[in-house]
């Protein structure tokens, strides 16, 4: 057998673990997606009116629900994460990642199986908190297909960029509980960047630390895709951060999976 054909089946049997753990034990994934949707509807329902008037739109809800919902899509992505980081954790300081070393597998596919499983998480967890949005009200009538499709890409790189930095987070903490404190930015991050307000409003010397973090971009850049809004330099920002996230995350991590066991 091939280098890349054992490597292709070694990473899928890694990723149907993952899935079946995911499905065996759905309570951290449950968990982690009632943030953005407890977020939305409180948003929405309680300070929508309020926030929208602050924004110039009016007392009108649906003004703002179309402002929130982008940058909610987001913050699934990074909350999804989480879980990752702690299932990496788990296998590290249980004795499997040891075990996996012993065998005659594709070493990148156990990175690679976790990886792909958690891409597809937050794609099905993006899924969902866009129905509920949906459903409250949320409607992209300007977007063309071509555009939906650039979204879906955006939503799926940030995602495969926020995984790689979760799983290096995942095998460097001790246990899963200091896993899941470790990647709390990847959630933290998206309260301080313009998903909840324009950065133009925001305090002088706040607003570069919404300005300069990964997630403002992105989520301009998926606004404009979505709305029609001016998206300028945001675009080539978010693939940047993406890009360079998913490099720093992949050689960090595969350089703690190759370290010689202590």
């Amino acid at each position: 057998m091939s280098s890349l054909a054992l490597a292709v089946r070694d990473s899928s049997t890694m990723l149907r673990r993952n899935l079946l753990h995911a499905r065996r034990y759905p309570s951290m994934t449950l968990n982690l997606l009632l943030t953005p949707i407890m977020l939305l509807l409180l948003f929405v329902y309680v300070f929508g009116d309020v926030m929208s008037a602050g924004m110039g739109g009016g007392a009108d809800r649906s003004a703002y629900i179309a402002y929130l919902v982008p940058g909610l899509l987001l913050m699934t992505v990074g909350s999804t994460t989480i879980g990752t980081a702690v299932s990496v954790s788990n296998d590290m300081t249980e004795g499997i990642i040891a075990r996996f070393r012993t065998m005659a597998i594709h070493r990148g596919s156990v990175l690679v199986g976790h990886v792909v499983g958690s891409v597809l998480q937050s794609v099905v967890s993006v899924v969902l908190v866009g129905a509920v949005g949906v459903a409250i009200g949320f409607r992209s009538v300007d977007a063309t297909a071509l555009e939906w499709l650039a979204a879906f890409g955006l939503l799926t790189m940030f995602a495969l960029a926020l995984t790689w930095i979760a799983v290096g987070m995942g095998m460097v903490s001790p246990n899963a509980e200091a896993a899941s404190n470790n990647a709390m930015p990847l959630i933290f991050l998206p309260l301080i960047s313009s998903a909840f307000v324009p950065v133009d409003a925001m305090p002088g010397w706040f607003r570069p630390i919404a300005e300069y973090q990964p997630f403002t971009p992105a989520i301009e850049t998926l606004r404009g895709l979505l709305l029609g809004t001016e998206i300028g330099v945001n675009g080539w920002l978010a693939l940047g951060w993406c890009l360079a996230l998913c490099l720093l995350g992949h050689f960090w991590s595969k350089a703690v999976f190759d370290r010689d066991p202590k």
